[in-house]
């Protein structure tokens, strides 16, 4: 396992979650969910901003995951270019390499979470973005673990997309 801290993304129509892992890679954090700014490259500056906000070393950070959602088939929907809209902005103002994870049925799963813990849907709104990108960061870490390689697909396999 490679030592770094990463960063996941979980990219929604009016919020975004975002979580962080320490610099081994064991524990993977919620940090906080922001609000979509009028256009991607504000969107992306205040992710930064959040994540430099909560005293986390920008250049202790060697890779950004950005859940990549697709339908149950796999195949790509508005939501998916969205992410990747998304993605293109933070690369921008990341050194570290972005990198594409498969999410689908994070947001299920973190909805489940909650409930099971006593949080309805209105009161879990706030959080559920976060435990999403917890969830993404979790998943990206148990790959590099179990395979020894880098989790997701780089952001230039997905060129020929929107």
């Amino acid at each position: 396992m490679r030592s770094g801290r990463r960063v996941a993304i979980d990219v929604g129509k009016a919020r975004i979650g975002i979580a962080v892992c320490d610099f081994h890679g064991i524990l993977a954090s919620a940090v906080a969910t922001v609000a979509r700014q009028p256009n991607l490259d504000e969107t992306a500056s205040l992710i930064v901003a959040t994540i430099g906000n909560n005293d986390i070393d920008m250049h202790s950070i060697i890779e950004v995951y950005v859940g990549l959602p697709t339908n149950l088939k796999g195949l790509d929907t508005e939501s998916t270019n969205d992410a990747l809209l998304v993605a293109r902005a933070l690369q921008q103002k990341f050194a570290a390499e972005v990198r594409m994870i498969d999410e689908r049925l994070t947001t299920v799963s973190a909805t489940a979470a909650l409930r099971s813990s006593g949080i309805n849907t209105k009161q879990g709104r706030s959080v559920i973005d976060q435990v999403a990108a917890t969830l993404i960061l979790e998943q990206a870490l148990s790959v590099e673990k179990a395979q020894g390689e880098k989790p997701g697909k780089p952001l230039s396999d997905f060129e020929s997309h929107p």
